[in-house]
């Protein structure tokens, strides 16, 4: 079998409609749009219009709240802070939210620096950042370091 060869199964294709290229075509003049009205011209935008019923969109139910003044935190796991200091870009005495961006294992700080508790600590590890889960802080400790947590981030 050859590429000139292939061909698909018949039926599996069907060329389109052309419209409005003359009445021979069964879609000329008008092109399958009727006579007048707003679904005749073209600029048409009648997306959720149910013609005067409540439409479906402001039928459902909403639920939840999205609030407005939430606080966003740059999200740093553990693993990924012993994974940088065995690299050498970061030091385990002092690490803050300044050395985290610096080192590059986070983009911006937001609102904050959070650490999780994913991934293992082996360093004794000195950490100061607004935000930390209690695992995290419990592991830290278990390891022999510190995790301070600053007092603006308990609001």
């Amino acid at each position: 079998m050859k590429l000139h060869e292939l061909s698909d199964n018949p039926g599996a294709t069907k060329k389109r409609t052309r419209i409005g290229r003359g009445p021979g075509s069964g879609k000329g003049k008008t092109g399958g749009r009727g006579i007048k009205g707003q679904k005749s011209r073209s600029g048409v935008a009648i997306k959720g219009y149910e013609g005067g019923q409540m439409p479906l969109y402001q039928r459902l139910p909403k639920r939840g709240f999205n609030k407005p003044n939430r606080k966003k935190f740059a999200v740093v796991n553990l693993g990924l802070i012993e994974k940088f200091i065995e690299a050498g870009k970061l030091d385990a005495a002092n690490v803050t939210e300044d050395s985290l961006l610096e080192s590059g294992l986070i983009r911006r700080k937001l609102d904050g620096v959070r650490v999780l508790n994913k991934g293992d600590v082996k360093s004794k590890l000195t950490i100061n950042v607004t935000g930390a889960s209690k695992a995290a802080v419990e592991s830290v400790e278990k390891a022999g370091g510190s995790l301070t947590v600053a007092a603006n981030a308990a609001e």
